[in-house]
């Protein structure tokens, strides 16, 4: 039998030649009942190429890859174990491998040979093969850094890259290409990317790349200003960042710190912190935290102060009257707060600034003589336009003016560093917006201003509900405008001084009667 079959494959190599005169009746010959097709197989699964044929005859049917024969007619030709006939005459390849890709042919020996075929895509699944700098890339601060990811599969896989806890430098969670390009990097860049390689076929791989950005220490002061008291803790912190761990110094100008029993240097990762204990007087200075390592130093300043914080309001932006307006605030200060200086007022269409941004004061506070009858009297004058009024006396005309008052602090009623204190402000127009800054200072000194607060009298005319009475060493709005001076003197000189004016003036409307 086996001898007939190879007759017959000899006389199908050669059928071209021999054949060449037959004449064949067409309805005679074999016909494909398979058609071509392509098929997609994962990497080691079996794939079965089928070839079914009607009225094959004393055809020879032959699979082919190439221009090697696998099998003729029911015998197979090649050696692969993993190669067989079954189900009659379909070819199964085993545990297919991607050299098992390509095209097979399946083909009937007639005089003009009719065949088929079947492509085999043997599907791959991802794997990267390399990654830059096997994973770990050095680079210094400013330079650029390529990161590339080759991988190989079938389909192609698709790079994208990530980046562990974070989003990568250009703001995306994620990036589609075989390299990332970074510009110009430092300490923010730094981290694990990763790169991932995926083509829907089996799992996802993933390999990460560190990047390490070389550069100088960095350093940030947790608050530029510390404000503390006698006897309380303080506590200065500068955060350090560099590539390999800085040394961290500490100097109070320009002498060098070590730890004493009232003064200790802690550092907790990138936190470094300067503790001292109980605060002196002498304690109080400018300090400076001096960070080093091979590519360079850096130094930071932290002022540790006795002075009180910036105030902060915590009145209503709209008040309740008409023509006054009760303004609050708080503060923070170790050490009692001795004075405050309030400073409003009414908002002009355009507001002029200073170079540091707060609103110009018109004039600074000056002396000036007030004449009450043969008495030769000198109090501190508000902060306004003036104009002639009376025997040469000066009184407020231009309500957009700046106006100051200084306000004694009411002595503290609890020792947790917060003050309070308000102040109403009378002799305001309806239903207009105003601006205030208010100033403090404790036996250390003063405090910044505070930021500027805009707030506004109604202008409904409404009841007065009733008003806080004032201590008698401050004085309302009303006062200060009718008298043309700032009134913080003690009490008695400015009764003095209020009776001298009005009976002033109840004298000339006795003598014009």
């Amino acid at each position: 039998m086996y001898h007939n079959v190879i007759f017959a494959f000899v006389g199908f190599l050669f059928q071209g030649s021999s054949q060449a005169t037959i004449k064949v009746d067409p309805a005679t010959l074999p016909t494909f009942l398979t058609s071509s097709q392509v098929f997609r197989v994962t990497d080691k699964d079996t794939v079965v190429l089928p070839c079914d044929v009607s009225n094959l005859g004393t055809y020879v049917r032959v699979w082919k890859k190439g221009n090697a024969v696998l099998s003729a007619g029911p015998v197979k030709v090649s050696p692969d174990p993993r190669i067989n006939l079954i189900q009659g005459y379909s070819l199964e390849i085993k545990e297919a491998s991607p050299q098992d890709a390509g095209d097979y042919v399946c083909q009937i020996g007639t005089i003009e040979p009719r065949e088929i075929t079947h492509t085999v895509e043997i599907l791959v699944p991802p794997r990267i093969f390399y990654v830059s700098s096997n994973g770990r890339v050095e680079a210094k601060k400013g330079s650029s850094v390529r990161l590339e990811c080759k991988a190989s599969g079938n389909p192609v896989p698709k790079i994208t890259w990530s980046r562990k806890n974070n989003i990568l430098p250009g703001g995306e969670q994620t990036a589609v290409t075989p390299f990332l390009n970074l510009e110009s990097v430092d300490r923010h860049q730094a981290g694990l990317y990763l790169c991932t390689a995926s083509n829907g076929v089996g799992e996802d791989v993933t390999q990460q790349i560190v990047l390490h950005v070389l550069y100088p220490p960095e350093i940030s002061v947790e608050s530029p200003i510390v404000h503390s008291a006698e006897g309380f803790e303080a506590q200065l912190v500068c955060i350090v960042h560099g590539e390999s761990q800085p040394e961290v110094l500490w100097y109070r100008d320009t002498m060098q710190l070590d730890t004493t029993e009232s003064r200790i240097m802690e550092s907790r990762g990138s936190r470094h912190t300067l503790f001292i204990r109980k605060v002196h007087k002498s304690d109080f200075g400018n300090y400076t935290c001096v960070a080093d390592n091979q590519l360079g130093k850096t130094r930071k300043s932290v002022q540790l102060t006795g002075k009180p914080n910036a105030a902060k309001f915590n009145s209503p932006s709209r008040g309740s009257w008409k023509d006054s307006y009760n303004i609050s605030w708080v503060i923070q200060s170790l050490s009692p707060i001795e004075e405050y200086k309030l400073l409003f007022r009414r908002l002009p269409d355009s507001v002029t600034t200073s170079e540091d941004g707060h609103p110009q004061p018109v004039h600074h506070q000056s002396q000036k003589k007030l004449f009450f009858g043969k008495e030769n009297k000198t109090y501190n004058a508000v902060n306004y336009n003036t104009a002639t009024y009376g025997h040469g006396r000066q009184y407020i005309d231009r309500r957009t003016d700046w106006r100051d008052v200084i306000l004694p602090a009411p002595t503290p009623s609890q020792s947790t560093g917060v003050q309070t204190m308000n102040y109403i402000i009378r002799g305001l127009d309806p239903g207009q917006n105003y601006e205030a800054k208010v100033q403090a200072r404790n036996k250390f000194g003063w405090s910044p201003f505070s930021e500027s607060f805009t707030f506004q009298t109604t202008d409904l005319d409404m009841s007065y509900p009733e008003r806080p009475q004032l201590p008698r060493n401050v004085y309302n709005e009303n006062e200060i405008r009718d008298m043309g001076i700032t009134m913080y003197s003690s009490s008695s000189r400015v009764d003095l001084c209020a009776f001298l004016y009005f009976f002033g003036i109840l004298l000339k409307i006795i003598t014009s009667i």
